[in-house]
């Protein structure tokens, strides 16, 4: 049995992934937990109520005989957990986005490389069957020559946690959209095109009515080594508990809509192509709807269910220290290119 530690209760995901290891009770199960947040439990579920609590890790790892841990911590205390566990020899999980900085993530790669512990971070579309069916198109050549990707991410807005919630505190996150929700997409960009980003212009900020301290959502355009283009757009703009996320990729050849959350599906994929003769390419590759409960539903168990194979059997997973510090050294040129103004060239994936 693997032996799980869990650190950050409270986070808005942490319920979220312990229901998800609910579906992997017979290979994994939590054997001590790190509250955080100020020691908050109100989410903590009953049937974890009676498990040994630790007020730190360096409490956690003298009392507690675990094998690996799933960290979810903000962006100011999960880098010094991550390196801590790391430097013990325990696998790690991390809730994305891993770190607020590219400092940080580049010092928790290096302490998990030294360590040589298996890996995984919270970017569950890289277990998404629609989303490795368009990276298998684009790897096979079925879009010809790759123009476009063009992706739109926007969720609720700030109010509905309220502006003095820690994720848009710049002390405690240390950025804001882009860093904590943007991010699914660029590490997805680069999954998926398999190309590299090599320039970034943008304009990210506090674009809707409320005031907060970190941006709230934006623009940006994205040079491919390809050729290509690549666009996303996004923030904290819808006034209720809501979001919506599309995907369209256009090459020479073809061209594909992937609506992720279609009502009663897992996902569908709308493909339009070439009309050679009377015939046009006109075809849906529809993803069955998802009934695995937990964060990430399928694609987060497959995400979990890798990471226990690599840390008790071995391999690797799809997440990677370096795809974690790929994603955050994205993000930075982004912020870097909105606040100077300016094109910024890069290479990065």
């Amino acid at each position: 049995m693997f032996r799980l530690a869990f650190v950050g209760v409270n986070n808005p995901h942490g319920s979220g992934w312990r229901d998800l290891l609910n579906n992997v009770t017979d290979d994994a199960e939590i054997v001590g937990l790190v509250p955080a947040y100020d020691g908050a439990i109100s989410s903590l579920e009953e049937r974890y109520a009676d498990l040994p609590r630790f007020e730190s890790v360096d409490e956690l790892l003298a009392g507690c005989d675990f094998d690996g841990a799933v960290v979810c911590l903000s962006n100011q205390e999960g880098p010094d957990v991550l390196c801590q566990l790391a430097e013990a020899g325990k696998h790690l999980l991390a809730e994305k986005p891993v770190a607020g900085s590219l400092e940080d993530a580049r010092r928790i790669a290096a302490a998990v490389d030294a360590a040589g512990i298996a890996f995984q971070t919270g970017y569950n579309w890289r277990y998404d069957t629609a989303a490795n069916r368009l990276r298998e198109m684009i790897a096979d050549g079925r879009f010809g020559k790759l123009i476009s990707i063009e992706m739109t991410f926007v969720t609720s807005d700030v109010k509905r946690r309220g502006p003095e919630h820690y994720l848009f505190d710049p002390d405690v996150s240390q950025a804001g959209f882009f860093n904590w929700l943007a991010c699914h997409f660029l590490d997805l960009l680069l999954y998926i095109s398999g190309q590299q980003v090599v320039g970034v212009t943008s304009r990210v900020g506090v674009l809707s009515s409320t005031p907060v301290d970190v941006e709230d959502g934006g623009v940006a355009l994205l040079d491919l080594s390809g050729g290509g283009l690549a666009t996303f757009l996004g923030g904290y703009w819808v006034p209720r508990w809501a979001g919506e996320a599309h995907v369209c990729i256009r090459g020479s050849e073809r061209w594909v809509h992937w609506d992720p959350g279609r009502e009663g599906t897992g996902g569908v994929l709308e493909i339009h192509g070439p009309q050679p003769q009377w015939y046009a390419t006109e075809e849906e590759f529809v993803v069955p709807p998802d009934d695995v409960s937990g964060y990430g539903g399928r694609n987060g168990l497959a995400l979990v269910n890798d990471w226990i194979q690599a840390a008790t059997v071995g391999g690797s997973c799809r997440n990677s220290t370096a795809s974690m510090v790929s994603v955050l050294e994205l993000i930075e040129a982004i912020y870097q290119a909105s606040n100077e103004g300016r094109r910024v060239e890069c290479s990065i994936g």
